[in-house]
């Protein structure tokens, strides 16, 4: 039996044997900028320390990861903070380092060298309060939002929950949670927007019913651009995807990860694939509604989403969705053996989550979010392999790792969404 796109992927990924409550877990089928570098996670635990003092220091200062997999961000922030407590400590509480970032790794010969705890930028404070201030990493509170059952060696540290926690005080994280929201798909026809209806078993579409009012409201504003008009009936002429062929779907393929036998879920700069000349659309109310849900849990501090997706202007003809399972892109056929996921629409979210906040957002590429934080990927000087060629080596890894992170034709074409929530806008929260 058909139904529409939205509750099939909310079957498919979240019922009680779904993709991503059942199993392992997504890490064994496709590869995110968590596992692609430890310097993701070093950039956004400089986010966070950039929060915590806009915050004035809290007591406690919470950390969330909306969609957390089996906690492998949360596991990599906990891990880095840790590392962090070894190096020379400010009066902030925060690891001090000259340089644009205090926790990614600087190249060799760069100016960004640890530097006495002495030369700590002052916070104007009186010294007896500043002395008495718990370090961050007493003070941080992490938890994982996931419909799975919490890993069984997931650290203590971290509290796992199924829905977002309210009255957050901190930094709410979506890592490529949105692309994971269900939504409903549609496909403009001679007699206006209609619903594509898909077999959860097999993935064929058909052609349902007029779109809702408060879709087609959506696809006024935020997908606009219409086809050619046709004079043919609506039910004739459209070529459904084969469930079975990618090839032939329309569906684009998605660029392998460097050095990983794993596809990561980022396609920008994939090549064009044929249409016909109806266009579909993917209706991104439910990621609005999600997102805006998530930033009026916040009550003070920053919601940040990084995520592959496009903007009103230049909405995929065919439409995104994929599946993922093995390492391996796939049909996306919602019976719950794969990841099934669609871009996000990032200017109607971003909208949707200003509503709440009443605030500005900040909308940037994940290239130009990640050097901002001080992960340019910069080659270490040559001359550094014949004074020091252990250092040389771990040097270039480390800038081999971040320029996957940046790269533009992959996971550095990713959007970085950064939401403050009754908090300045610093420089590295918000351009």
């Amino acid at each position: 039996m058909s139904i529409r796109w939205r509750d099939a992927m909310s079957r498919a990924l979240y019922g009680p044997n779904g993709f991503f409550v059942a199993g392992s877990g997504p890490a064994d089928h496709f590869r995110t900028s968590v596992h692609a570098s430890p310097s993701f996670a070093r950039a956004l635990l400089r986010l966070i320390y950039d929060v915590d003092a806009a915050l004035g220091h809290p007591s406690r200062l919470d950390v969330v990861d909306v969609g957390a997999g089996r906690g492998e961000l949360l596991r990599a922030l906990l891990s880095t903070l840790e590392d962090a407590a070894g190096l020379a400590v400010g009066v902030s509480g925060e690891p001090t380092r000259s340089g644009r970032s205090g926790l990614i790794p600087t190249r060799a010969g760069s100016p960004e060298t640890l530097t006495p705890t002495a030369s700590a930028r002052p916070l104007g404070d009186e010294p007896s309060l500043v002395a008495e201030r718990p370090s961050l990493a007493e003070r941080v509170h992490f938890t994982a939002v996931e419909y799975a059952s919490r890993p069984e060696n997931l650290p203590e540290e971290i509290t796992w929950t199924s829905e977002i926690p309210p009255e957050i005080n901190g930094v709410l994280l979506a890592t490529e949670w949105l692309d994971n929201v269900p939504l409903d798909v549609a496909v403009h026809t001679a007699d206006g927007w209609r619903y594509v209806l898909v077999d959860p078993e097999s993935g064929a579409e058909t052609l349902g019913e007029p779109v809702s009012p408060a879709d087609l409201d959506w696809l006024s504003k935020w997908w606009p651009t219409v086809p050619p008009s046709t004079d043919s009936d609506p039910d004739v002429g459209v070529t459904w995807p084969d469930a079975t062929s990618a090839s032939e779907s329309g569906f684009r393929a998605a660029r392998p990860a460097q050095g990983s036998s794993l596809t990561a879920r980022s396609r920008p700069g994939c090549p064009e694939t044929p249409h016909s000349d109806y266009r579909r659309a993917e209706i991104g109310r439910s990621r609005d509604e999600a997102w805006a849900n998530a930033v009026r849990q916040i009550s003070r501090g920053l919601a940040v989403a990084v995520d592959y997706g496009h903007l009103n202007g230049d909405r995929p003809v065919d439409g995104t969705l994929a599946g993922y399972r093995g390492g391996r892109q796939v049909s996306p056929v919602p019976d719950g053996s794969s990841d099934v996921t669609a871009h996000v629409a990032m200017d109607s979210v971003a909208s949707a989550g200003a509503a709440v906040a009443r605030c500005a957002y900040s909308l940037v590429l994940q290239r130009e979010a990640l050097r901002a934080l001080g992960a340019d990927g910069g080659r270490p000087p040559l001359s550094l392999a014949g004074t020091d060629p252990a250092g040389y080596v771990r040097a270039l890894a480390a800038a081999s790792a971040v320029a996957e992170l940046t790269d533009p034709a992959g996971l550095g074409g990713h959007w970085w969404l950064r939401q403050p929530v009754g908090i300045p806008h610093e420089p590295a929260v918000a351009r």
